[in-house]
């Protein structure tokens, strides 16, 4: 399919700077398999839900992972550099997106944070290890394990998306914002947005309601942000990231399955987690690794039966995603509706909740 096939026109001031407060009072927009289009509130999930079904949350954790540093070379030139942490390849090494990438070399040495409170150390120093493409990079840190971890945080920024951090500045409420309440596991670069919208109460309500909760773990990277460059989508190829899901909680979804429940995948990322870890016949089994799966219209899904999102990019792949999960033409009038009723776009913006066509 043409990567135009994907495209529609969303006005500026659709694009959420800031979420709503609570979380749980956001828009949802429920897209059912047929049928007219409800307005409802995320508060109002357990009502779309069954006791026996499974909702599936990301418990992955956003790292602080912009970072602002100094070129520090013998000749003291002092160049700025930015630097966004992309994947954890060793206990003391990340790829990064720099910038300017193409004015660093291998072993240029940068300082991190000087002048900012990095735990103790008030600096966090960086080798420049290798150089790839697209302006990537391995930097290899004097820290390591914990120490660089926690040096990290203190020295980062939320790595808030381009739509939201060229409209405003970074500031303290979004580390508590671009993260999940049950973000335990460290290593993304991007929220799994739909998450953000859960509250302790909302929680609650589900589990009243008789809904099991598994977590999986799939760490978002930040290709999550970076637009198609592809005019056909059989020519472009997905950034891969890591995921796990353990051997107890593919033992409980196989058995929501059997006893006639349903799987809810809170999110894209858990989705495709998910169904990479399926096989054909819909079993769920433990995995453990990297996974690039591309998902389109054509697709047949395996695992997931509710997907509850936000609303995604024009010509994205999680765009893609949600039209190959509800259909096309499906979307493309749900998000003319979502559109024309005020509701909020991308990250911080609201959620839908949507129906497997088949």
């Amino acid at each position: 399919m043409l990567v135009s096939d994907f495209d529609f026109h969303l006005p500026e001031d659709r694009i959420a700077l800031r979420p709503v407060s609570p979380r749980d009072r956001a828009k949802m927009l429920v897209v059912p398999a047929g049928g007219a289009f409800e307005d409802r509130i995320v508060a109002e999930l357990p009502a779309f839900l069954r006791a026996g079904d499974a909702l599936v949350v990301n418990d992955t954790k956003v790292v602080p992972a912009r970072l602002d540093g100094v070129r520090r070379r013998e000749t003291g030139d002092g160049a700025h550099i930015e630097a966004l942490l992309l994947k954890r390849e060793a206990p003391d090494a990340w790829r990064a997106f720099a910038k300017p990438g193409k004015r660093l070399a291998v072993r240029d040495r940068i300082r991190f944070g000087e002048g900012a409170n990095v735990c103790l150390l008030g600096s966090l120093d960086a080798t420049v290890a290798e150089k790839h493409d697209g302006g990537e990079v391995t930097l290899r840190f004097d820290l390591s394990g914990p120490d660089l971890d926690s040096a990290v945080a203190a020295a980062g920024v939320m790595p808030l998306p381009p739509y939201i951090a060229g409209k405003r500045a970074t500031d303290e409420r979004d580390r508590a914002d671009y993260q999940t309440i049950y973000a335990r596991e460290e290593g993304a670069v991007a929220a799994p947005t739909a998450g953000l919208h859960f509250t302790p109460a909302l929680f609650r309500k589900i589990d009243a309601a008789g809904v099991s909760r598994q977590t999986v773990t799939l760490h978002v990277g930040a290709g999550t942000f970076l637009p198609m460059k592809a005019e056909d989508t059989r020519d472009h190829k997905m950034h891969a990231e890591r995921g796990e899901v353990d051997e107890a909680t593919a033992r409980a979804l196989n058995a929501t399955k059997a006893s006639g429940g349903r799987i809810v995948a809170v999110g894209t990322t858990s989705l495709r987690l998910l169904e990479s870890a399926a096989d054909e016949g819909g079993v769920i089994h433990p995995f453990r690794g990297e996974t690039d799966i591309f998902i389109t219209p054509g697709y047949r899904f395996r695992a997931v039966d509710i997907l509850m999102t936000n609303f995604h990019l024009p010509r994205s792949t999680l765009f893609m995603l949600v039209s190959a999960f509800a259909g096309l033409d499906r979307m493309k009038s749900a998000y003319a509706h979502a559109i024309g009723s005020g509701y909020r776009f991308y990250s911080y913006g609201d959620a839908s909740l949507l129906f497997r066509a088949s």
